[in-house]
């Protein structure tokens, strides 16, 4: 086995990738304060073909050097769009016919692993504040909860790892 070197990923360029056919998935950051963790959901939605982020709230907005630091330039692939409330935009997509589903630790939230993707639906996937989480407004919104099962003693994970593994089961979903 060898290592590939960065010429040979058949990377495409940022013009490139804004033509490709994404899925019908777009990731809401309500609230989300760490640009770190905004950068990093870039970079995450850039490799899984995620159609567009709405960044929300107090959530800070690319051009940003923070936010570059983690997206390394997939803050300028992704389509992003800043909307205030969060609450409004969840609205306005399930009018679009979007299936909202939070990811939140809820009384009847659906484990990760016993969900399934329906590649004939568009998914809203809302990510909230690191502290506070999801708002429960939204939650009272949306299509299902959806929980990832931990074992340890944070009971949480940091932002965008936590999105990170859910876009995973949604791109595998939508490649089958």
């Amino acid at each position: 086995m060898r290592k590939l070197k960065l010429d040979e990923l058949g990377r495409v360029s940022a013009d490139e990738y804004k033509e490709i056919e994404k899925h019908p998935i777009v990731v809401v950051l309500d609230n989300v304060r760490s640009m770190h963790n905004v950068g990093a959901v870039f970079r995450t939605s850039d490799a899984f073909l995620i159609d567009k982020i709405y960044l929300c709230g107090i959530t800070a907005t690319p051009p940003h050097k923070e936010i570059h630091k983690t997206a390394i330039g997939a803050e300028n692939s992704v389509d992003w769009e800043y909307i205030q409330d969060a609450n409004e935009l969840v609205i306005n997509l399930k009018k679009e016919g979007y299936q909202i589903i939070t990811i939140e630790q809820t009384e009847g939230s659906v484990l990760l692993n016993e969900f399934k993707v329906d590649s004939s639906q568009k998914y809203a996937i809302v990510m909230g504040n690191e502290v506070d989480g999801v708002q429960q407004s939204i939650i009272d919104q949306c299509n299902t909860c959806i929980e990832i099962p931990q074992s340890g003693t944070k009971h949480s994970l940091n932002v965008s790892v936590c999105t990170g593994i859910i876009l995973w089961k949604w791109y595998e979903g939508f490649m089958k």
